[in-house]
């Protein structure tokens, strides 16, 4: 791992009684990768910071739970997402505004199709932007979706569904 405390294992048992050292080496380590997860869920910058932040605040007593059983960056996406999904349904968002200036920049054919598509994405209603984010870009099954949601398999495969179709209207008929 990063910061040299030998196995992860290790590292994650640092960090279970609230070692900063390994909580900053886990930071390190899969900061980003959740950053990017709270962010395609919550669809604000400073949004997706608290929850990273949150999610640091309470990972030694969240580890005191860990079971060490499959990935434990799969475990540290999980809890993340439930994190980032409790922000959504308590209703603390902010909504990032575009300043004029940062909007009047030439910016890339693909980098522009990319933030449209994100603005996209971000325009579904958050119920359907979870289950978008969760299978889509993050690989969830229906079944891990559906107990993160606290829904069936089928109401995750309907709200793919209607995800994908709204989705697909808003781009077509932006074009």
């Amino acid at each position: 791992m990063s910061a040299g405390s030998g196995s992860p294992a290790s590292l994650i048992a640092e960090a279970r009684a609230g070692g900063p050292e390994a909580l900053a080496a886990l930071y390190l380590e899969h900061g980003a990768a959740l950053f990017r997860l709270a962010y395609r869920l919550v669809g604000a910058r400073e949004d997706a910071e608290d929850v990273v932040h949150d999610v640091f605040v309470g990972l030694p007593e969240a580890l005191q739970r860990y079971e060490e059983r499959g990935s434990f960056a799969g475990w540290l996406k999980r809890v993340t997402a439930r994190v980032a999904l409790m922000r959504l349904r308590s209703g603390k968002r902010r909504r990032e505004v575009a300043l004029d200036g940062a909007a009047g920049q030439a910016e890339p054919s693909a980098t522009a199709e990319r933030d449209g598509l994100q603005a996209a994405v971000n325009r579904l209603p958050d119920h359907l932007r979870a289950v978008l984010v969760l299978k889509e870009i993050e690989g969830y099954a229906h079944a891990e979706i559906a107990e993160l949601l606290g829904i069936s398999e089928g109401a995750s495969r309907v709200r793919l569904t209607r995800a994908l179709k709204r989705l697909r209207n808003e781009l077509e008929s932006g074009q």
